[in-house]
């Protein structure tokens, strides 16, 4: 069996009818960049979420980079984030001049509230919490240490399209929330794509002026900005894609369960936990493994793709070497990277499929004892 990591031909045949028609759509008004299409998606998406204004750019990275510039983060200042994430991040931090400071993760995989306030110093301006995976962070207890020392809040839902903390949506629950529409994302583009969402108008204005080059009118740039939009063809596909987003997270969900379901008694497996009162919406299915990486051999010999997401935590690469992090500054996050594995994850993966890849990883540990 030959079971792809994720499978974007299957969903596009699904939609290929819709998806065609929109794109013919941009083709024949020649809407490329700005205009109706990325207005309607912008208007749509805001909507789904119950916010105020969706400011739709370039790339993810990109959404965090404006957030913070938008909410005057610059030279001399801290952001703090997650030790264990996707380096857009924290380059999105640098990029701005400020200082990513980085939290050990929790047992869900998040920045752990019991180790943020430890980090936080004069310089501290604002928080990013990571919703990593799909689940939302403990949003609550980092809000409250957000809240008593002043701090603004930028959340990366990048892997959280509206998955929900006490049916509360990831990216309402502080300044701004900030997206990408990569195309492996629940809801992805054909290409790169992100937005962020806010209810805070003077914000708004901020991100979208600074992502346009610093332009409401063109030709009267109040500011020195970016070039960074979302063009016309992934703003017709994104918003063909927005109808279905709620109907395949509930599938990721349900394959998820099965998962567990099937993995959870192999002594050797640690399932992905759930968070109380959390709407998981499993961008990623992560599992913790020892013998990794044999074990992702066995699986690709049986046809099966793997992952790992994310394999040096951010702490220790090359490009943060100025920190002089040791693994002791971030124990959990040190013991994961070198556990974690990502199992194929999609709408259309079928019960067959997750049975094959379950008794694979079953008999790959029987085979060790």
């Amino acid at each position: 069996m030959n079971i792809p990591f994720v499978d974007l031909k299957s969903q596009y045949q699904s939609l290929k009818p819709e998806i065609d028609a929109a794109i013919q759509m941009v083709l024949n008004d020649t809407t490329f960049v700005g205009g109706k299409y990325v207005e309607a998606f912008e208007k749509a998406f805001a909507s789904q979420y119950g916010v105020k204004h969706c400011i739709s750019c370039a790339n993810g990275t990109d959404a965090i980079y404006i957030s913070l510039k938008a909410a005057g983060i610059g030279p001399g200042d801290e952001v703090i984030t997650a030790a264990n994430t996707f380096i857009a991040t924290s380059e999105a931090i640098t990029q701005t001049g400020a200082r990513p400071v980085f939290v050990d993760n929790d047992e869900y995989f998040h920045l752990d509230p019991a180790r943020l306030e430890e980090k936080i110093t004069a310089k501290t301006k604002a928080v990013i919490p990571v919703h990593l995976y799909g689940q939302p962070a403990a949003m609550d207890d980092i809000k409250a240490i957000c809240d008593s020392h002043h701090l603004l809040m930028i959340e990366d839902c990048a892997q959280s399209h509206f998955a929900a903390l006490d049916g509360r949506q990831t990216g309402t629950f502080g300044l701004a929330g900030t997206f990408s529409f990569y195309p492996g994302k629940n809801l992805g583009a054909y290409g790169d794509g992100g937005a962020i969402i806010t209810n805070d108008s003077d914000f708004a204005r901020r991100a979208r002026l600074f992502a346009n080059h610093g332009s409401e009118k063109k030709y009267i740039h109040e500011i020195e900005g970016i070039n960074s939009r979302l063009d016309g063809l992934q703003a017709a596909i994104l918003s063909v894609k927005l109808k279905y987003i709620e109907g395949w997270n509930e599938a990721r969900y349900q394959h998820a369960l099965k998962y567990t379901d099937l993995l959870q008694d192999i002594p050797e497996v640690k399932c992905p936990k759930l968070r109380p009162h959390c709407s998981h919406i499993f961008h990623i299915y992560c599992l913790r493994v020892p013998q990794r990486d044999h074990l992702i051999d066995y699986l690709k010999s049986e046809g099966i793709a793997t992952n790992i997401h994310y394999p040096i935590a951010l702490p220790y690469l090359p490009a943060y070497s100025y920190l002089k992090h040791q693994p002791e500054d971030f124990p959990v996050a040190s013991e994961y990277q070198n556990e974690i594995l990502s199992l194929p994850m999609y709408p259309e993966l079928t019960d067959e499929q997750i049975i094959f890849i379950s008794d694979s990883i079953l008999k790959f540990y029987s085979r060790q004892v």
